[in-house]
């Protein structure tokens, strides 16, 4: 079982909670890095994928997440997102001794008596802690969400590079610091999710491709492919999605 909900505490943020029922899920690029915790590992860290990251876990195990808008995870964790890309970090390795600290609060709050199963405490736990990570850094680059703003919105690379004052080469290094991966990688990133956003609204798959900016049907089907790992009409399927 799988729901989501925003949060105020930190901006363009959204908490997200799962029981696993030992299927294999299908977790799509999007730009993000999340603050997770664990039932068995604990507090970890998801960088931000080039491709799908396929995850398994054992039927009950329970996550609880922080999915921070792109951009924003370097000023939370304290490291470029470059270091973080492809991989699942724990949050000890990044943190230290914080991290024991983070579980614990963690912990207590799902085992609190509140009459609910604690996921909603849970989650407000990890809310704070990133919101007081990011007070102490002075807050994200606000060049991460100007970027991001531009190519979600279907802008190219050379004209985000222009409005936001950057040179081709400087707007490559930003990117990789601030989202994982240059800016071409995340405009891919940020088209698939537009798309298939459309497509699940109900719009036919050679519509979508021709208001998400794609060359036709088959440029969508194919890119979506290179990133996801399946063809669109598999993700929008409810087994798969």
């Amino acid at each position: 079982m799988y729901r989501e909900w925003r949060t105020p505490g930190v901006p363009g943020a959204v908490l997200w909670s799962s029981v696993s029922g030992g299927s294999e899920t299908r977790v799509l690029p999007d730009g993000c890095v999340d603050l997770l915790w664990s039932s068995r590992s604990g507090p970890l860290v998801a960088g931000p994928d080039r491709t799908a990251h396929l995850s398994r876990s054992a039927p009950g195990d329970r996550w609880i997440g922080l999915r921070l808008p792109p951009g924003t995870g370097p000023a939370v964790f304290g490291v470029p997102a470059e270091e973080l890309r492809d991989r699942r970090v724990p949050l000890a390795d990044l943190w230290g001794r914080a991290a024991a600290e983070v579980a614990e609060r963690v912990e207590t709050a799902l085992s609190a008596p509140t009459g609910s199963d604690g996921t909603d405490a849970a989650a407000a736990v990890l809310t704070r802690v990133a919101r007081d990570r990011l007070r102490e850094a002075g807050g994200p680059d606000p060049l991460g969400a100007r970027i991001a703003g531009r190519l979600s919105a279907g802008a190219t690379v050379a004209a985000t590079a222009a409005e936001v004052g950057l040179g081709a080469r400087a707007l490559h290094r930003r990117s990789r610091t601030l989202f994982g991966y240059g800016p071409k990688t995340l405009a891919c990133i940020l088209r698939m999710r537009r798309a298939l956003d459309l497509a699940r609204s109900g719009a036919p798959l050679a519509e979508v491709a021709v208001r998400s900016g794609y060359a036709d049907q088959a440029h969508l089907t194919r890119e979506v492919r290179e990133l996801a790992g399946v063809p669109p009409t598999r993700l929008l399927t409810p087994a798969t999605a």
